[in-house]
């Protein structure tokens, strides 16, 4: 395998960002990418491939090292010692000159008897994943530490599924399906789809398949008031659009106003008609008492650890504290609290995260019904990243009874 300078430098200046300077990895590499649009797929998947990766595997490499990162001289060695534990030749340069490669194998067979090591990951978070999913932990952090998998959704409002598939067919553009998920593809090998025609004219989206299960556990249906209290950039939204065929109102709420106007956009795209976008400081109680049993379905995608696409933003694993996640915890709480009141008798209301901690999950759910008993779970989905491939995520569907 033939190293190229110039990738390998942009591979180290963008974990310089990531790393020293607390950017985010996503949007580090998505300005790269988009600032050397010269780059063919081979090179962007190269040096996307290895930011992440190094990122993912730090605190290893550290160990491995035995030598924690200071500066651009330890990415450098870092980058030499991914090279040394995937049998990849060292080309002579001066980055490279002071690794022990013996000592550095040496280090990673005793580092994959440490799990914590081996999956580097902070000590706490370990502790914590292993009191809460026990003997799962294991296997579902392994998981985590996996390459995540790219796919699509099908936007039912402008096409089917059978259209882009022959149109894939025809381009050489690999897919697979999946039945967990009707409208989704699966793209073995990761696509750049900003200027591609299908994707600009609202054809699909790009969403994991597992949070493409979200909205449709939600039981939608056409004429239906639906209101979406955590709406983000609306990924959700705009499935809930095309599931109700344009027919009835999505109330899409958010704390961010910047993910609204993306909201916006992706809405026009996409033909959703009936999505209403809101920001969520001009919900005051006056507002609440107006959406008194005004919602058919409720959709509370809350705010999470994200542990369940971890593989996806491996940078937040080195962010996250176990203070955060108990505060997380007390939000999740408030916001079912807040808006429950606005679900009709009878209606349906999810829960949903992309975490795998019980604590945010199903444990979160048992406290709510205790306090709210108006309410009765009809179902909870756990989607395990070990056991489909995809990103982790919680499903509770609530009706309200009373």
């Amino acid at each position: 395998m033939k190293l190229h300078r110039n990738l390998c430098v942009a591979v180290i200046q963008a974990l310089k960002e990531i790393l020293l300077d607390k950017k985010q990895a996503d949007l580090t590499v998505s300005h790269l990418l988009q600032s050397n649009a010269s780059w063919g797929s081979r090179d962007r998947n190269f040096i996307a491939g290895n930011i992440y990766h190094i990122v993912r595997y730090k605190r290893l490499y550290e160990f491995c090292l035995e030598d924690e990162m200071f500066g651009e001289v330890s990415l450098w060695k870092m980058f030499g010692t991914k090279l040394i534990l995937e049998n990849i030749p060292l080309p002579a340069w001066e980055e490279f000159t002071t690794l022990n490669i013996e000592n550095i194998q040496k280090r990673n067979t005793e580092a994959q008897r440490i799990r914590k090591i081996r999956e580097s990951i902070p000590d706490w978070l370990d502790e914590l994943g292993e009191k809460e999913l026990g003997a799962n932990w294991d296997k579902e952090i392994t998981a985590l530490n996996t390459a995540a998998q790219f796919s699509i959704r099908i936007n039912t409002l402008k096409t089917n599924i059978g259209i882009i598939k022959k149109q894939f067919s025809d381009e050489q553009i690999q897919f697979i399906e999946t039945p967990l998920a009707p409208d989704a593809l699966i793209l073995p090998v990761k696509k750049n789809f900003k200027n591609y025609p299908a994707y600009k004219n609202g054809l699909f989206e790009v969403q994991d398949v597992s949070s493409q299960l979200v909205a449709a556990f939600l039981e939608a249906e056409a004429g239906l008031n639906v209101i979406d209290g955590c709406a983000g950039a609306g990924g959700k939204t705009l499935h809930l659009a095309a599931l109700m065929k344009n027919k009835g109102e999505i109330l899409s709420v958010d704390v961010h106003e910047r993910k609204l106007e993306e909201l916006e956009k992706r809405a026009k795209r996409a033909g959703a008609a009936i999505v209403k976008p809101m920001l969520a400081i001009k919900i005051t109680s006056h507002f609440q008492a107006l959406l008194h049993s005004f919602a058919d379905r409720i959709l509370l995608d809350v705010p999470c650890s994200g542990l369940g696409v971890m593989r996806r933003k491996p940078d937040s694993k080195w962010s996250l504290t176990p203070l955060f996640i108990q505060e997380l915890r007390k939000t999740q709480a408030q916001i079912l609290d807040e808006y429950a009141p606005m679900l009709k008798l009878n209606g349906l209301l999810v829960y949903s995260t992309c975490s795998i901690l019980p604590s945010e999950n199903e444990e979160q759910i048992k406290s709510f019904l205790a306090r709210n008993q108006k309410f009765q779970l009809i179902e909870g989905r756990r989607i395990s990243p070990t056991e489909t491939g995809f990103d982790g995520f919680y499903m509770a569907r609530m009706k309200r009874i009373v």
